[in-house]
């Protein structure tokens, strides 16, 4: 991912990843992106970094290119990368590429915002939330 720091997590898909049309649901691949932003935080921040009662973030806008079906057993590679950090929001974008194939299957943009957790209004992306979202990049 190009002027972003990105981590890399791999998936096999299972049976309970896709639908009776053989191919990975559209609803599961939010999960697989969920699950590698989590992994991302783990590995780079911590799992502890982003608590609820400090500054929690929440997705707001979720942009998804489906490209090319994945099956089950099939390897996929999640790319995940901090795009941008804005006044009240930040990006990443996550692409997702079948590792036996090299295919591109999904191309992700996810927009989440700093909240308040009292009023659960956005709130400026500062201080130790900044700190930690820079440490992303």
């Amino acid at each position: 991912m190009t002027g972003t720091m990105h981590h890399t997590t791999e998936i096999v898909v299972r049976g309970y990843h896709h639908d009776s049309y053989g191919h990975v649901n559209h609803a599961r691949f939010l999960e697989l992106l969920e699950e590698a932003r989590w992994r991302l935080f783990e590995d780079r921040i911590g799992s502890g970094a982003l608590r609820k009662d400090e500054s929690p973030v929440v997705v707001v806008n979720v942009n998804i290119d489906y490209k090319v079906p994945a099956k089950l057993y099939d390897t996929l590679v999640i790319d995940t990368g901090l795009e941008s950090i804005g006044n009240t929001s930040a990006v990443f974008r996550q692409r997702i590429t079948i590792k036996e194939s090299g295919a591109e299957a999904v191309d992700a943009k996810v927009t989440f915002v700093a909240v308040d957790p009292k009023s659960g209004k956005p709130i400026p992306v500062g201080g130790k939330l900044r700190e930690l979202l820079d440490g992303l990049r």
